[in-house]
């Protein structure tokens, strides 16, 4: 892709940061394992692995399903993931190790006894600081891409789902060390792979939620709003431990019944989100009618996801992968083009900027029409 190529404003392309971050995280988690292939024996690492890694493909189909309106560059998603199975993983296990080293020495705890508390009042400060993390990231450094809390319950979710897999590996590895054997293992996978497999991506929306809230705000008050989240994920996260480690199975009945709740509301957010990127949509396309990139078919279409479903198997079917590429391109540049406009309402870029990108995405939209099938979405 070129430097004139208009769709540079859908921020996709690997940046040298990118690459060194993915490095790095890359490394710590090798890292991590390693920790893991000297707990056990080599074996009983691959079988763990495995087994994390087994469910990993539908949970990130789940949580992208959520995407699907204003989809997130993939370069970004990748590194949050990675953060969380690599950086975020190796920081928080070392810690979390002194922690329960320091408890158990200065009160003269049993092993049981100070991992109960360590899990319940340290884990979950240090796991979701270590989490958030690559959330403040993105505010800081991508700020443009948090455009309302679809997109922090997603990055959120993303680097959840990363940290919960490498953790699993470490779980597993001493299920099968324990003197339940596999037994242990079988109760681990179902509690850990099959029961909670949202749990850390729940926890760590609380901060996506907030990052993305602050993300539309200026002055401190933004400052409130994410140590709101931060402490909202601790509290939920140190709640689950505790009653997972002491509550027995009315505790855990009571944990799971609590991340039920969390998980409808925030599927409740990501629903209303939509309807506020449609609303916007609505608002700001019609003016770009006389340019002949868009029209009333094509707002109608914009604004329903089983109507853009619809039109990409339309361009996929007479057009091929080209078509289908376009028609993609064609939706994402549209719906940027209205979410741009809400960030300008909002004062959050300048008039440069905003006429800058606003260029590349009739660009982009104007590219990728030329694309279509003749008469597709008609």
């Amino acid at each position: 892709m070129t430097a004139r190529d208009p769709r540079w404003v859908f921020k996709d392309r690997p940046s040298f940061a990118l690459i060194i971050g993915l490095v790095l995280t890359g490394i710590c988690a090798l890292v991590s394992f390693s920790f893991d292939v000297l707990n056990g024996e080599p074996v009983q690492f691959f079988f763990a692995l495995v087994l994390a890694l087994a469910p990993v493909p539908v949970l990130l189909a789940a949580v992208l399903a959520l995407d699907r309106m204003e989809p997130e560059p993939r370069s970004n998603l990748v590194f949050a993931f990675a953060w969380g199975a690599g950086v975020a993983v190796l920081v928080a296990g070392v810690v979390n190790s002194l922690n329960l080293h320091y408890i158990q020495g200065a009160a003269g705890l049993d092993p049981t006894a100070a991992r109960s508390i360590a899990a319940t009042f340290g884990a979950p400060v240090v796991e979701e600081t270590m989490k958030g993390l690559v959330l403040l990231g993105l505010l800081r450094f991508r700020r443009a891409e948090l455009d309302g809390p679809t997109d922090g319950i997603i990055y959120a979710s993303m680097v959840g789902l990363g940290f919960a897999m490498s953790e699993n590996v470490s779980y597993y590895i001493a299920a099968l060390n324990s003197e339940q054997g596999v037994q242990g293992l079988a109760v681990t996978v179902v509690l850990r792979g099959i029961l909670s497999p949202f749990a850390h991506p729940l926890f760590t929306s609380m901060i996506g939620v907030a990052v993305a809230y602050a993300a539309q705000r200026s002055g401190s008050e933004r400052v409130f709003i994410i140590l709101a989240g931060w402490i909202g994920a601790m509290l939920l996260h140190g709640m689950w431990n505790g009653l997972a480690s002491w509550g027995g199975f009315p505790g855990l009945a009571v944990a799971y019944l609590t991340l039920l709740v969390v998980l409808c509301v925030l599927i409740a957010v990501v629903f209303r989100d939509r309807r506020r990127i449609v609303a916007l949509i609505q608002r700001y396309l019609p003016p770009y009618e006389p340019t002949g990139l868009v029209d009333r078919i094509d707002i109608a279409m914009l604004s329903s996801l089983s109507r853009r479903n619809k039109a990409r198997q339309w361009a996929k079917a007479h057009g091929g992968k080209r078509g289908a590429r376009a028609m993609s391109d064609y939706q994402l540049a549209a719906t940027e083009l209205g979410l741009l406009h809400e960030r300008a309402a909002r004062s959050m870029i300048d008039e440069q900027t905003f006429h800058q990108e606003q260029r590349a995405l009739l660009e982009c939209m104007s590219s990728a029409k030329s694309n279509l099938p003749v008469s597709a979405g008609r």
